[in-house]
């Protein structure tokens, strides 16, 4: 049996002024403060500032790569619902479970090559702070007790949305689709009408 193509995940980039020096920073100061590396001349509170000022990095890219799974969810959803076959309790709920939890090999391997190791846990946050925000959010906006602590309350938001209606498991359906980075889609679309 082969596996139904659903449409591919696109994932447009996000660039953030300082973005990856604001992410590594943020790590060296949350070891600071926990004590596992000497915090040298820096004291508690420029630490706390430099892990903030990470955290909102990280919640702004989250909330951007969530704007990218609720679109591919919503057009899978789409092409579900177009075959007449199709179980009707297929909602948005499974196609979030089924994008964390059963993940097809190739994409996986792929999210390895970009250097994501961890990509269940940024699916997960993704979706939960995409339950929260609207819009990207503002600095000012935000406690700064959400700010270091938002991987808590993404995780929770994300099981909070699942939760909100029964869904149908789709794990073992025979579902396969493909991930790619914005540029890289649109150059292949690009080849794809230079040959026709």
């Amino acid at each position: 049996m082969t596996n139904e193509m659903l449409p591919p995940l696109i994932l447009h980039p996000f660039a953030d002024a300082g973005g990856p020096d604001k992410l590594v920073e943020s790590s060296r100061a949350s070891l600071m403060l926990q004590g596992l590396l000497p915090p040298g001349e820096r004291d508690s509170e420029d630490l706390d500032r430099a892990l903030l000022e990470g955290r909102f990095c990280e919640i702004r890219m989250l909330f951007y790569v969530g704007k990218d799974l609720v679109r591919w969810i919503e057009q899978c959803l789409e092409h579900v619902k177009r075959n007449p076959e199709t179980d009707r309790s297929i909602n948005f709920q499974s196609f979030a479970a089924y994008l964390v939890h059963h993940t097809p090999p190739a994409v996986q391997a792929k999210l390895r090559k970009w250097g994501v190791a961890d990509y269940k846990s940024i699916f997960t946050r993704a979706l939960g702070l995409s339950a929260i925000f609207a819009l990207a959010p503002e600095r000012r906006t935000l406690s700064e007790e959400f700010i270091r602590n938002y991987y808590r309350y993404a995780d929770q938001m994300f099981l909070c949305r699942q939760n909100q209606s029964g869904f149908c498991d789709i794990g073992d359906r025979n579902f396969d689709f493909e991930i790619y980075a914005s540029g890289e889609y649109s150059r292949m679309l690009e080849k794809e009408w230079a040959e026709s």
